[in-house]
């Protein structure tokens, strides 16, 4: 009778390199789930417009920061891969993550 618990079929070498998945950051822009949603939550009842689902590096998470608020002509911040903009600026977050190659999507209402 085998031993509880000796089953090992995921943990061999061979068995890894064919099944893994693909790390994170590898995922090409156009798959990417990215998400852009107006929010009031825990801003001091200011509105702000949040992106989230990115899977950058955080100097590339920089420079989109840096395009995006110049397009909307507002001020914005990078915290925790959450890039937020002040104000509502759906439309040109929007339409500049998609020349940036990315495919968002609006969330919330």
């Amino acid at each position: 009778m085998a031993n509880k618990g000796s089953w090992q079929e995921f943990s061999r070498p061979e068995s890894l390199e064919r099944g893994a998945p693909a790390p994170a950051g590898d995922t090409p822009k156009a798959q990417q789930r990215v998400r852009v949603q107006r929010t009031k939550a825990g801003k001091g009842g200011k509105l702000v417009t949040a992106i989230t689902g990115l899977e950058i590096p955080e100097a590339e998470a920089r420079a989109l920061l840096k395009t995006l608020k110049a397009t909307a002509g507002t001020g914005g911040t990078l915290k925790d891969g959450v890039i937020e903009l002040q104000g509502d600026q759906l439309a040109p977050a929007l339409s500049a993550l998609e020349k940036a190659g990315f495919r968002p999507k609006q969330a919330g209402g």
